[in-house]
C-alpha cells in the first residue's frame, strides 16, 4: 500500500488513487471485442441516439475494470479478499475517470488483520459513476 507503507493504516487513509485517460470510441470498440459485450449503445452513434440519448457511452463493466486495475495498482492481488460494486451513473464518452479508496473500518477476520475500503469512480465533475468496496488484508 503506497499511503500507508511506512505505518499501519487508519480510517480515512486514501489507499487507492488513479486517474485514467479520457474515454474514446477507440476504446469502447476495443471494450467490445475484449469483453465480448457488442451492445450497439456502446458503439453506434445512431442506435444511441434512437434509444434517447445523446451519444455511446461507456459499459458499466469497463468502468468496474478501471477500479479494479487502480485497486490491484495499489494492493497486491493476493491480498484482496472481497471487491464488489454497484454502478451508479452513466459514463459519457469522452469522461476522465478517476478512482479512489479510503479505509473506513479495521477488523479482523478467520485470523487476519483486515481492512474496508470504500471504493468510488467519478468523472471530472465529480459525478460519481461506480460506488463500492473492497476487504484486503494486512
Amino acid at each position: 500500500m503506497n499511503e500507508t507503507a511506512t505505518r499501519p493504516p487508519s480510517v480515512g487513509d486514501r489507499i487507492v488513487h488513479k486517474t485514467f485517460p479520457p474515454i474514446t470510441r477507440h476504446t469502447l470498440a476495443l471494450y467490445c471485442g475484449a469483453s465480448g459485450d457488442h451492445n450497439p449503445i456502446h458503439v453506434d452513434i445512431d442506435f444511441a441516439k434512437a434509444a434517447g440519448f445523446p451519444d455511446v457511452f461507456s459499459h458499466g463493466m469497463l468502468v468496474m475494470a478501471y477500479l479494479g486495475q487502480a485497486l490491484t495498482d495499489a494492493i497486491a492481488p493476493h491480498r484482496i479478499r472481497s471487491f464488489a460494486t454497484r454502478f451508479a451513473a452513466i459514463t459519457q464518452l469522452g469522461a476522465r475517470l478517476t478512482c479512489e479508496g479510503h479505509v473506513t473500518e479495521l477488523f479482523a477476520d478467520n485470523g487476519e488483520s483486515r481492512i474496508r475500503l470504500a471504493l468510488t469512480t467519478k468523472d471530472e465533475t465529480g459525478e460519481v459513476k461506480l460506488a463500492g468496496e473492497a476487504i484486503i488484508t494486512l
